[in-house]
């Protein structure tokens, strides 16, 4: 019998290493050991994909190698999410998700949404190149309490300040999260904004505050 330990790093290898076969095949046998599903999502899986993110950052992996990692990630994922012990709440939250307009860069975004609808929350992702506009027609449409916002390109950081003052004009009280390589939490601040996310685990903790927040 493995240790969780050696489970959780050996799924996080397979991640980095893209091999879809044995994240799939590791993440059953955590289930199997009696490892905490979510516990293996946050620690293997994010943590696999945290090491890519950086690699990448780093020019050390190319998107060909990150596509497959992401590959071995969503395999796992879906295999551990049905077993993810959500809390008993009817309406965990509504999240309305989506890249900043002018960027395609959604890799980020996807391990973002993959891991809060593992948590349980309802996400509703529009994809890449979103309009500010288009967020808040979906923050209306799903009724959302919070709006991320990811960009990795520095023109399209400033799309999220137009996605912050919509939002407070339009469907005040709905909580915005931004997020992306070249965002910080000075940019967050000066913006307005309600949240900064340096990485997915964290954006998942700011989701459950904000949504806390919201429902207070």
């Amino acid at each position: 019998m493995s240790s969780k330990e050696e489970i959780l790093n050996e799924l996080a290898d397979a991640v980095v290493g893209g091999k879809q076969d044995l994240a799939v095949e590791l993440a059953n046998k955590a289930i199997d050991e009696g490892v905490d599903a979510y516990e293996t999502i946050m620690k293997g899986c994010a943590h696999g994909m945290s090491i890519v993110s950086d690699k990448y950052d780093k020019r050390e992996m190319f998107v060909p190698h990150i596509m497959m990692s992401a590959r071995a990630m969503n395999s796992a994922v879906e295999v551990l999410q049905p077993h993810v012990n959500v809390e008993s709440i009817e309406d965990p939250g509504h999240v309305v998700m989506g890249v900043a307009f002018g960027d395609i860069h959604d890799i980020g975004i996807n391990l973002v949404n993959s891991l809060l609808a593992a948590a349980g929350f309802n996400v509703h992702h529009l994809g890449k190149d979103v309009a500010p506009e288009n967020f808040i027609e979906a923050a209306k449409e799903h009724n959302a309490d919070v709006i991320g916002v990811s960009a990795l390109m520095t023109t399209s950081m400033l799309v999220m300040k137009d996605v912050v003052k919509l939002t407070s004009e339009e469907v005040p009280g709905v909580k915005v999260m931004v997020g992306g390589g070249p965002v910080s939490q000075n940019f967050c601040d000066d913006i307005g904004a309600d949240a900064y996310a340096e990485n997915a685990p964290e954006a998942i903790k700011a989701v459950k505050r904000l949504v806390a927040e919201r429902r207070a």
